[in-house]
């Protein structure tokens, strides 16, 4: 699967570590959107898109977002999850909706993104974000 274009919107909060979203489009026919450039410890990294984890209320069967006390349908409690360590925390809470199945393809991916990132902090492309990869 080839990456064909990357497209990346940068964020202007200096102090925050989201630094951009991109979309990235593989073999000019799929587009996945809301890959996240995040600043971490050691450095840059992407993040996939995901949701946030549901579950059901118990007495009407509406979704609601996991470790919620109430549902916010019909106000009934419901049932307490088990919570996972602390590091897991945030993470235990979203399932990416894309990812890569293998380590090399997600490193290969992670360099094009963050090659576009550089590209487009820099100002080096003058095209508002457009970066073909081909």
């Amino acid at each position: 699967m080839e990456i064909t274009e990357v497209r990346v919107f940068l964020r202007n909060d200096e102090d925050k570590k989201l630094k951009a979203y991109t979309t990235v489009t593989f073999d000019n026919v799929f587009v996945v959107r809301n890959i996240k450039v995040i600043e971490g410890n050691n450095g840059l990294f992407i993040a996939m898109p995901s949701r946030k984890i549901k579950q059901s209320c118990p007495r009407c069967n509406f979704k609601n977002e996991l470790r919620s006390k109430f549902c916010n349908q019909c106000g009934g409690q419901l049932p307490v999850n088990a919570k996972p360590n602390a590091d897991d925390d945030k993470q235990a809470e979203h399932r990416d909706t894309a990812h890569p199945i293998t380590q090399e393809f997600r490193e290969q991916l992670q360099r094009k993104i963050l090659e576009a990132y550089g590209k487009e902090k820099t100002g080096a492309s003058g095209n508002l974000g457009l970066h073909n990869v081909a």
